[in-house]
């Protein structure tokens, strides 16, 4: 799907009018799983050479930043889906050139919506491409930051479950909250890795080289989303070693619980084994065995079982083994 926001009075006007390429306002063409025609027409009415999904998938730098007659070409992964249940980490393509701003996307992050949305609301910042990216990144930062707030409350519920277990009613099984918490694992994993592209792309951005750093307000909002990435980055390392202390805790309790049922094999063990010892030795059948003829000899057997397994239950129960 081929989007044109056209500049008025600062806003930015979404139009999926054909036409409106050819608008003098519009300043940021919004590519979503584009088809070959509309990747064709953008190409020639910008002059670019937009990256194919395979181009913008590949893992090196030298791939993912670069630079073409003036046009810079910046590719992040970033996470979407999160609130479906099914976060997937797919390639964005960001071009910025002087005369517009293009992004390039197969998939639907959330911050492209609200965007787009607040882009149509209210004025921005600074309405030339190299501002509306600069705007554009500062919605996908608070939308890390959102989602590190997700990730953050599921790990304190996974954490009261895990060592409260006592005091909550409907507590989840074991086995959920395993897959709840390797669930906050890769979620994190793929964020960590979405903070950490836009943090390179953004220092990529702001080299000397590019000249957008000479602006003064250009250079202020580039060192403030530097630092908000950062300390997003931190979080999320103190995230991800969380996240991991409630793997093993949850796997420290899943072996607790199965060391209980082994318990209970091995005490029922232990104290059937006595009675069918001396079942075995009256059950043998040997011509010569006095016990035999004796008239309280059943009842006497029947006894020692019975006492021969109590026995060992009593002193489990007293040394605190069941």
């Amino acid at each position: 799907m081929l989007t044109c926001h056209i500049e008025e009075h600062g806003r930015l006007r979404p139009s999926s009018d054909t036409t409106a390429l050819d608008a003098p306002n519009m300043m940021w063409i919004d590519l979503n799983s584009p088809d070959e025609d509309e990747r064709k027409r953008v190409e020639a009415h910008t002059g670019l050479a937009i990256p194919t999904l395979a181009e913008m998938q590949e893992i090196e730098v030298s791939s993912r930043l670069y630079s073409e007659d003036g046009a810079l070409f910046m590719t992040a992964p970033l996470v979407a889906q999160v609130e479906a249940g099914d976060p997937v980490s797919a390639p964005v393509t960001f071009i910025v050139t002087p005369g517009v701003f293009v992004t390039l996307r197969h998939t639907e992050p959330k911050a492209f919506r609200l965007f787009a949305q607040q882009a149509q609301r209210s004025a921005l910042p600074d309405t030339h491409p190299h501002g509306i990216f600069l705007s554009l990144l500062e919605t996908i930062v608070d939308r890390f930051a959102d989602v590190l707030e997700l990730i953050s409350g599921d790990a304190d519920r996974i954490s009261n479950e895990v060592f409260r277990a006592d005091e909550i009613a409907d507590e989840r099984p074991l086995e959920t909250l395993l897959k709840a918490t390797g669930r906050c694992g890769e979620l994190t994993s793929k964020l960590r890795e979405s903070i950490a592209a836009c943090l390179r792309m953004l220092t990529w951005f702001g080299h000397p080289q590019n000249g957008y750093i000479r602006d003064e307000g250009v250079r202020e909002r580039v060192r403030t989303l530097g630092r908000d990435l950062a300390s997003l980055g931190d979080h999320t390392n103190f995230q991800t070693s969380k996240i991991q202390f409630l793997l093993d805790a949850t796997l420290g309790r899943i072996n607790i619980e199965q060391t209980k049922i082994i318990k209970i094999f091995s005490v029922a063990a232990a104290a059937f084994l006595p009675p069918t010892l001396i079942a075995s030795i009256y059950g043998m059948n040997f011509q010569r065995m006095p016990e035999l003829e004796w008239s309280f000899g059943y009842p006497l057997a029947i006894a020692a079982m019975l006492a021969s397994a109590v026995l060992p239950l009593w002193y489990f129960k007293r040394k605190g083994w069941l």
